[in-house]
């Protein structure tokens, strides 16, 4: 396969323990079908009940014609943006590969723990009920989808924590011993 960028020939590599290819060259990183999800969730223990869905909320995307070409079929890839976020997303639509240019994988890692940190706190109680209903009818397996839940319990654990330490101080103090 060559590279979208500057047609090198892309190597094999393990990235976060997903076998993606990436170019030696321009640090691009190509990955198949349903790898950044794995690559994500690997990175980052703690976004994992964080879906990266490319097509949750249509509404906030910007989708353009980029000149760059699917190292596995050769269709034109289209940038994606979305919402706020500064990073672009080369997105194959015949084969649903991704490719990242060098440092986008870590910018969408801190997009989504800012987005994580700001859904958590802010619409704690939907995000339970979600969580809970996927651990019954989601599309993972039974084990994948409690364990999201109870990384979301674990979550706002740690922000309650830390935005709330005097609270927290009172509890503690309050604790028989």
């Amino acid at each position: 396969m060559e590279c979208p960028n500057d047609k090198e020939y892309l190597e094999k590599v393990l990235f976060h323990n997903v076998e993606v290819d990436y170019c030696p060259k321009c640090l691009g990183v190509w990955f198949d079908k349903d790898e950044l999800k794995l690559a994500k969730d690997d990175a980052d223990k703690d976004l994992n009940w964080t879906d990266v869905d490319l097509w949750r909320d249509k509404s906030k995307f910007k989708v353009s014609i980029g000149g760059k070409q699917c190292p596995v079929c050769r269709a034109g890839l289209r940038e994606v943006r979305y919402d706020e976020a500064k990073t672009k997303v080369d997105y194959c639509k015949m084969c649903q590969g991704v490719w990242l240019d060098r440092g986008e994988f870590k910018q969408i890692i801190n997009y989504l723990k800012n987005k994580s940190d700001y859904e958590i706190l802010n619409h704690y109680a939907k995000n339970l009920v979600v969580q809970l209903w996927e651990v019954f009818s989601g599309p993972a397996t039974f084990r994948e989808e409690l364990e999201d839940f109870l990384t979301l319990i674990k979550l706002f654990a740690y922000k309650f924590e830390t935005q709330y330490s005097h609270l927290n101080k009172l509890i503690e103090e309050d604790l028989p011993k």
